[in-house]
């Protein structure tokens, strides 16, 4: 989804289910006054599929777990000679273990088990073991939603946000995401604040986009706490509060979000929301170039200039020991 931002200037990235302004971060460095750092649901424009379904999970019964990854038995990894039959081989496997995948969910799907209802439409919208068909896809989540299934008001808010099979609808969405949000559903939470941030189907307003943010934010979501935090550092729909801010920037980063750690680092270059505290700054910016994000090249050079070699050692060790997103961001996979 290419959602507009609350600024026209604003331009996003794409972070897995969530997008974040790229951009926006940089001005944090400068420490001018802040651009938007806001994270939004985002698919492929191609299928309809997020990058979290790049994997096949069937949490519960009989089923077929896919991995590419893994090493063909007696495979002679390495050789360049054997690196086409290899992948053909490792191809025709994963299209075996995705058609069998497919009938388990068909199996399951039509006895009623909403999990495998979700799994069949999932597989539906992506072409996994057979055509793709999103009427169908649909079909099979309004029946998973018609047993008050959370993961497919999820399912159904993105379908109708990306307009994956039907025709875009923001308010249709919005209630998809709230009825699962009401749940308790904190990627429906997340979803539903940032669409009440941006007046996307439902009349803007920022103090109920915090009150969504905050519910998923409880539940660990990290990218629920960075967009809170991003409420707070700009005092919109809630009183600014720059240490309120740091502490959901952090408890974001923490949980390994790159571009939280920039935000934190940011703020410790600044003394915002924390005492300026250069050696910490380095220390989470280069957390998030651990993790390939490079925006903070430069505020990294420049606080590595000030800083004694020691110093610099002792923060690159601990940015080493800090968590890594192991996940994509704001990852619900659509699967069950």
């Amino acid at each position: 989804m290419n959602a507009s931002g609350k600024k026209n200037s604003e331009t996003k990235s794409s972070v897995g289910f969530l997008t974040l302004a790229g951009p926006a971060l940089l001005a944090v460095f400068l420490f001018q006054p802040l651009a938007q750092a806001q994270i939004a649901p985002e698919a492929s424009p191609q299928t309809c599929v997020l990058p979290q379904m790049s994997r096949l999970i069937v949490e519960e019964g009989a089923g077929a777990r896919v991995d590419s990854s893994r090493e063909l038995p007696g495979s002679p990894a390495g050789r360049p000679e054997n690196e086409k039959g290899i992948a053909a081989t490792r191809n025709l496997e994963i299209d075996r273990g995705l058609q069998q995948a497919r009938a388990w969910f068909e199996k399951g799907a039509r006895k009623g088990y909403a999990p495998a209802e979700i799994n069949l439409a999932v597989a539906l919208l992506a072409g996994w073991g057979g055509p793709r068909n999103p009427a169908q896809s649909l079909y099979w989540l309004q029946e998973a939603a018609g047993q008050h299934y959370p993961v497919a008001y999820f399912d159904l808010g993105i379908v109708y946000l990306e307009g994956c099979g039907v025709r875009q609808d923001y308010l249709q969405a919005a209630h998809y995401f709230e009825l699962g949000a009401r749940e308790g559903h904190a990627a429906s939470q997340m979803n539903l604040g940032y669409l009440y941030d941006h007046g996307l189907g439902v009349t803007q307003d920022r103090a109920i986009a915090a009150a969504w943010y905050r519910k998923a934010a409880d539940s660990d979501e990290p990218s629920a706490q960075y967009n809170l935090a991003d409420l707070y550092l700009r005092g919109e729909g809630v009183s600014q509060d720059d240490s309120l801010a740091f502490t959901w920037f952090e408890k974001s980063a923490a949980q390994g979000h790159a571009a939280a750690c920039i935000m934190v680092g940011s703020l410790y270059a600044a003394g915002r929301g924390r005492p300026r505290d250069l050696s910490a700054a380095y220390q989470w910016l280069t957390a998030a170039k651990l993790q390939g994000d490079t925006r903070a090249d430069a505020k990294l050079a420049a606080i590595e200039s000030q800083l004694p070699a020691e110093q610099i050692k002792q923060a690159k060790s601990r940015a080493q020991s800090l968590p890594r997103l192991t996940r994509p961001v704001g990852e619900v996979a659509l699967l069950h």
